[in-house]
């Protein structure tokens, strides 16, 4: 593993887990009307905490970026899920809570199953997949999941819906970090007129655009601990299922190595799941959300 990409990626997730704890405790007190609407983007705008947590997002988008132009999706993306850890760090610090054995058990099982599935699977690059029909069958699975979900929590708005909204912007975002990759590509060979006459890089910022949405009326609707683990455990999934599934991401397939990498995957969403679970993760507005305008702040 090159030392770059670990340090990029890892940097990366630093800069979304800040992110997204600042984001949450804004768009907790946006207004019901702009849930899954464009509206909700615009109202979160006149919040400065908001744009700090969107300006942190962005850095680690680029950050990831530059770690996938140099590392395989199959790898870079394990280590971007440990922006979890760093969402619990600045929870913690806002809440005063400590770890105890419900977050160390977390830490541990997220830190030990991305380490496992790294050094069972030794995520190398291969030969992209030239079938266009492949591609294309990956990419619509996953949009299209996306799209039943978010479909599904718009109209039976319950409990749920916020964990349902997460997974669907996880997975537009595993898409988009993969779809990432091919643009960088692209620029590689063929330049900006390469880049500018193929469909990846408007793909890119399409799903950036709906998955924003998205995030931000999971964090609308409910707390970050019923949110941020279903995002943080879509997003690698899939997009190891699409680094696998047409760049041509290769990973060991003897019989030790897959299980080895299942109870590396296995792990990371336990740890997920605990740490989302964990006391010093914000609640957020239960109960209902607040229906009065966002001010500045």
């Amino acid at each position: 593993m090159s030392v770059l990409v670990l340090v990029l990626a890892v940097a990366a997730a630093c800069c979304l887990g800040f992110g997204f704890v600042l984001q949450q405790a804004a768009a907790a007190h946006a207004p019901k009307r702009d849930y899954l609407t464009f509206r909700l983007l615009l109202d979160l705008m006149k919040v400065r905490s908001w744009l700090a947590g969107i300006g942190l997002m962005v850095c680690g988008m680029v950050l990831g970026a530059l770690a996938l132009g140099k590392g395989e999706v199959s790898l870079v993306e394990p280590l971007l899920a440990t922006n979890l850890l760093f969402a619990m760090t600045l929870s913690r610090h806002r809440t005063g809570q400590r770890l105890g054995r419900q977050g160390w058990a977390g830490l541990w099982l997220l830190a030990g199953g991305v380490a496992a599935f790294l050094l069972a699977g030794e995520p190398k690059g291969g030969q992209a997949v030239s079938s266009p029909l492949r591609h294309w069958l990956v990419v619509g699975v996953v949009a299209g999941l996306a799209l039943l979900l978010t479909a599904f929590a718009k109209r039976r708005r319950s409990a749920a819906s916020p964990a349902l909204l997460a997974v669907a912007a996880g997975l537009l975002y595993g898409l988009q970090d993969a779809l990432t990759r091919v643009s960088g590509q692209r620029f590689s060979e063929g330049g900006w007129a390469g880049l500018m006459t193929s469909w990846q890089p408007y793909a890119v910022l399409v799903l950036g655009v709906t998955g924003l949405l998205l995030v931000q009326s999971a964090f609308e609707t409910g707390p970050l601990r019923t949110s941020l683990p279903a995002l943080t455990a879509a997003q690698p999934l899939a997009g190891i299922a699409c680094g696998i599934g047409f760049m041509g991401d290769q990973v060991r397939t003897d019989t030790g190595a897959l299980a080895w990498q299942a109870a590396g995957l296995a792990a990371i969403v336990a740890g997920i799941v605990l740490l989302g679970l964990h006391p010093a993760m914000p609640e957020g507005p239960m109960g209902g959300r607040r229906t009065h305008s966002l001010q500045p702040r």
